[in-house]
């Protein structure tokens, strides 16, 4: 099978999210999509997220009634710090003989040389689906001399460009402007009625 594998806080998952994997399990004709909630990230340390169990909710929510997207518990059921690299080398473990898609934004593909141990990563990658923004510059020089081999395993995604992020509905919601178009119902729904990322005084 083709599998896609998409990380992130998903602080709270939201349509642009649903809306590039759908995209990316369409054109890169994947078999299912596991979605990786990460509890704490590396690169986010000075963000402050909300509990990975109210996360993990909304992420359920808004998978709930598509067979090709399933939450991996992969980085849940593990101690901290989580890389890219060792979830990936676990699920690796897992679905041997599957080929795995490491989905990821331009922006992402960027920074990889700052991520930890990003050619060992790319080991465990049958290839790296990258969702294409233009306005992202990547200097595939300095990246292919970081992490040989990579060019050959990138895999483009067209999708739409969608100005949607967890900090702005986050925002939004403190605010008391509406979001209700932003999210899928069912974690709009959770959110207003436990009135998650309400301003507190």
């Amino acid at each position: 099978m083709k599998i896609g594998v998409f990380g992130g806080t998903f602080d709270p998952p939201h349509m642009a999210h649903l809306i590039i994997a759908e995209e990316a399990r369409c054109q890169l004709k994947l078999d299912r999509v596991l979605w990786l909630l990460t509890p704490v990230s590396p690169l986010k340390s000075d963000v402050e997220i909300s509990p990975w169990e109210q996360r993990l909710e909304l992420l359920e929510a808004a998978l709930d009634g598509n067979q090709k997207f399933e939450v991996s518990r992969v980085d849940i059921d593990r101690p901290v710090p989580h890389y890219a690299y060792e979830s990936m080398k676990i699920l690796a473990g897992e679905y041997g003989g599957d080929e795995l898609i490491y989905l990821i934004g331009g922006d992402s593909l960027r920074d990889l040389v700052k991520w930890e141990r990003p050619s060992e990563l790319l080991r465990y990658c049958y290839q790296v689906g990258v969702m294409r923004r233009p306005a992202v510059d990547i200097d595939f020089k300095n990246l292919e001399d970081a992490v040989p081999g990579i060019r050959s395993k990138l895999i483009w995604v067209d999708s739409p460009l969608l100005e949607i992020s967890g900090r702005m509905i986050r925002d939004r919601v403190k605010f008391g402007q509406p979001v209700r178009y932003f999210l899928p119902d069912t974690v709009h729904e959770i959110i207003r009625e436990k009135e998650l990322y309400k301003f507190k005084n």
